[in-house]
């Protein structure tokens, strides 16, 4: 027999779609997934299979066992979720790519309260009238900021772009160019303000801009002052800038309006925690701000969200705005929002209650402490293939906010020693292939796993048994 007969003769011997589908294995698969899905799947796999026998007469030839197992793992990648929890040993608290901030219990109580029914988003359980969603929330920030007025909006960017399109439409709007940021993802406030239609008149230098400055760009078409807080950077040295109370004093002198892209937003007076001072937005209102945006997702400690404050006049014209209802957020948001804001009313308590609080007021004593319990479950998981030991190092707040102002920590250093190449890369993929995917970071020849962020130890230590399978050794 040639070589195209016993071809023909093994793809024959293939299984056909409808045996795969009676078959008892395959009930299991069938009652999972559905009849459709599964049977795509079959089919892929057996084309595939046709195709390496087409290919290479000699390649063995499938089990009927092994085709459906094959379909049962296919099947269990395709439906696993795509997004799902992970341990930060980043040593970045507010790690934008995993997250941000994450979620009291409260939040995520409120959240699961109205995920799963109707609820009265925007009806007004008073009058039985069509409401406001803003309402859910406008009198806990207005309550914590001291402003007269509050809209919400998805991010801190969108309430940036809202307002700039909602007050500065084919108008002006100077701002410094030592706060000309670009956040992440390349966005940079110039492009923002292009987008909102505003156009952006750059006053000062990249390190000194003086009161004299905003006051020579002002003209006709000025709409407003613009400041806007650097958070994700510092330009220290020969520098100077102009204060809220002065922009402020030009602005209103001028009949326009001062606002504030304030950030990452502490609500409170972080100092009293242990922490860099942060200008509160309270405090920016107070210094003359007649508007202050900020995120609800990074120091607030709250769902990704943006909120813009101060006075009513100028929100009721923001809401006003048909681009308010495309960038507004949804019920699951607000519940989460509201019961975070709440938090705030024992501020004795917050840095107990609020996730992001705690973490980043954890002590150096406390993560070391975890360390050494950490130390010996990690170096018998790796089985030797690394050295493992507890160092000092560093943790950052993250997402843009105080960088410069680093936090003692302490870390699990891993290092192969005598390695080549990307071993340690390829150590940092077994622990991201846990089930509960570990993400450290490498630094000065070592995988470090800052502890910090790490309050389920009794978690991580479970999967450990899974590292020497998991992903390729190095």
């Amino acid at each position: 027999m040639n070589d195209t007969n016993t071809t023909q003769t093994r793809l024959r011997e293939m299984p056909s779609i409808d045996e795969l589908l009676r078959s008892t294995t395959c009930t299991v698969l069938l009652d999972a997934y559905g009849r459709e899905l599964v049977t795509a799947v079959m089919r892929d796999i057996v084309a595939e299979l046709r195709a390496q026998i087409l290919a290479a007469r000699d390649s063995p030839m499938p089990e009927f066992g092994d085709v459906v197992g094959r379909a049962a793992e296919k099947l269990a990648a395709m439906m696993a979720p795509a997004l799902k929890p992970v341990f930060n040993l980043t040593g970045t608290v507010l790690h934008t790519n995993l997250g941000r901030a994450p979620l009291p219990a409260e939040a995520i109580a409120a959240m699961t309260a109205v995920a799963s029914s109707a609820s009265n988003l925007e009806f007004d359980l008073g009058n039985g009238k069509r409401g406001d969603r803003d309402t859910l929330v406008e009198s806990w920030i207005c309550r914590l900021t001291g402003a007269e007025a509050a809209t919400v909006v998805n991010n801190n960017a969108a309430a940036v772009l809202l307002l700039l399109n909602s007050l500065a439409m084919r108008k002006e709007v100077p701002v410094s160019r030592g706060e000309l940021v670009e956040i992440g993802g390349a966005f940079r406030i110039p492009e923002v303000m292009a987008r909102a239609g505003s156009k952006l008149v750059e006053v000062g230098t990249t390190n000194r801009t003086h009161a004299r400055d905003f006051e020579a760009a002002l003209s006709t078409r000025t709409a407003l002052l613009m400041k806007v807080h650097t958070s994700n950077y510092v330009v220290e040295g020969f520098v100077a800038s102009v204060s809220d109370q002065q922009l402020a004093g030009i602005a209103h002198q001028h009949g326009i309006a001062y606002v504030v892209d304030a950030g990452s937003g502490s609500l409170v007076d972080l100092s009293q925690f242990g922490l860099p001072r942060e200008q509160t937005v309270a405090e920016t209102l107070s210094a003359g701000a007649d508007l202050v945006t900020f995120s609800g997702d990074k120091l607030l400690g709250g769902p990704q969200c943006g909120i813009i404050v101060g006075r009513r006049d100028l929100i009721r014209k923001i809401k006003k705005n048909p681009m308010k209802r495309a960038l507004r957020v949804d019920k699951i948001t607000l519940a989460a929002l509201t019961a975070v804001l709440q938090l705030y009313a024992d501020p004795t308590r917050l840095a107990e209650r609020l996730p992001t609080l705690r973490l980043l007021t954890r002590s150096e004593d406390d993560i070391r402490s975890v360390a050494e319990r950490l130390l010996d479950p990690v170096s018998k998981a790796l089985q030797g293939d690394a050295t493992v030991s507890v160092t000092d190092c560093r943790s950052q707040i993250g997402s843009g906010a105080m960088p410069v102002d680093l936090l003692p920590s302490a870390a699990l250093a891993l290092c192969i020693v005598g390695s080549r190449g990307k071993a340690l890369e390829r150590l940092a993929a077994r622990f991201r292939a846990l089930p509960v995917p570990v993400i450290g970071r490498i630094a000065d020849g070592m995988l470090l796993l800052d502890l910090r962020c790490l309050e389920n130890e009794a978690g991580f230590i479970e999967q450990l048994s899974f590292l020497s399978s998991a992903g390729e050794a190095p």
